[in-house]
């Protein structure tokens, strides 16, 4: 078994490649791999991309185009933890470009239907806090929020909101 981690697979029905090459324009150390064109031996056209391996933020991933059988759904989602509210901002804005959504808490989907968690760093250590009072606060502020706010999670936190 390989021992340098996991690569994980995502399912498309014909876009594969078109994904890796836009995850790979998102994200800082990033790469387009091995693109892998249907001989005809397996169902769909000869000649198509089969597969597109890409790394993405230093995470491995290959992108199958599998048909149209499977679709993404929120039980399955990529939590990125930003350091700050200009790398939340650049997220929420590049992974919904093309047709994606946002949603509620930090939450949205891209042009795909893949679902991503824009979280900050600092939530988590907010909402892990032992100051129970606190760490709601900071929950509850989050539970109302669509892109992330850092500042007024904080104010929240601190209770000035």
């Amino acid at each position: 078994m390989d021992t340098d981690g996991f690569t994980t697979c995502l399912w498309f029905d014909g876009r594969a490649e078109e994904a890796a090459r836009f995850y790979v324009s998102v994200f800082g150390n990033s790469k387009l791999g091995d693109v892998v064109r249907n001989t005809g031996a397996v169902p769909g056209e000869e000649g198509s991309v089969l597969t597109a391996e890409f790394t993405a933020n230093g995470q491995k991933f290959v992108a199958l185009n599998g048909g149209p059988e499977f679709t993404f759904n929120e039980a399955i989602s990529f939590q990125l933890e930003c350091d700050d509210q200009d790398e939340i901002d650049h997220y929420w804005v590049k992974l919904v470009e093309g047709g994606g959504e946002h949603g509620p808490c930090g939450w949205l989907k891209d042009r795909y239907g893949v679902s991503w968690q824009v979280n900050a760093k600092r939530l988590t250590q907010m909402i892990g806090d032992p100051d129970r009072e606190k760490a709601d606060r900071a929950s509850k502020s989050m539970m109302s929020m669509g892109k992330l706010d850092i500042s007024e999670l904080e104010k929240a936190y601190a209770g000035e909101a």
